[in-house]
């Protein structure tokens, strides 16, 4: 489990296809002091397990599921992304709840600068959006934030300098793509409604 609230960024240092899958290698830095593993850790809001350690340098496995449904497939070397380290009982909950679970991609379609804040638009599938809501919570790369505006075809998010700065969110462009989770609470809501009908 998660919060959504981003601990750092570190960079690809290594991609190697493993049949349909990938082991990458990323530099955790000051990120991997207690990280063990088999620990969970969100990549860009993608939940992956540790599978070695050396150093600073991180390995994890995605597979074909994983690929399919993230980002994640499309990093290159040097490519950074976000970073948060599993909670821990008794750890302070700021953000929201976050699972690490991609619900699918979404993609920048406007982005409005208006001084050191950012507004950004994101096209998203209908099925997404249906569980999206002005005032409630999104996760984008990894980042808890809170929707603005939603309509059947789009959504936006107002942006603090501190998050553009911090994340790899401040980094994106119009056309790139982004790791959506929508809130967990919003699923079994329309879970339930569905089924009710």
């Amino acid at each position: 489990m998660f919060t959504g609230l981003v601990e750092g960024t570190a960079a690809l240092l290594a991609k190697e296809f493993q049949g349909s899958g990938v082991r990458l290698v990323f530099d955790l830095g000051l990120l991997t002091e207690g990280v063990s593993v088999g620990d969970s850790i969100a990549i860009s809001g993608c939940c992956l397990t540790v599978i070695a350690i050396s150093g600073n340098q991180i390995a994890f496995e995605a597979g074909e599921e994983t690929l399919s449904k993230t980002v994640l497939g499309r990093l290159k070397p040097n490519d950074r992304v976000n970073i948060e380290r599993s909670l821990r009982v008794g750890d302070r909950m700021g953000g929201h709840f976050v699972t690490g679970h991609v619900d699918g991609l979404g993609t920048l379609v406007r982005r409005r600068e208006d001084g050191s804040w950012a507004y950004f638009h994101f096209a998203a599938s209908r099925r997404l959006l249906q569980q999206m809501a002005s005032k409630g919570s999104i996760t984008v790369d990894g980042v808890s934030l809170t929707l603005v505006e939603v309509n059947d075809e789009e959504f936006s998010i107002a942006l603090i300098p501190h998050t553009l700065s911090v994340t790899t969110l401040g980094e994106l462009r119009e056309g790139d793509s982004v790791n959506l989770e929508t809130d967990i609470l919003a699923k079994y809501v329309q879970r339930i409604t569905t089924f009710s009908e």
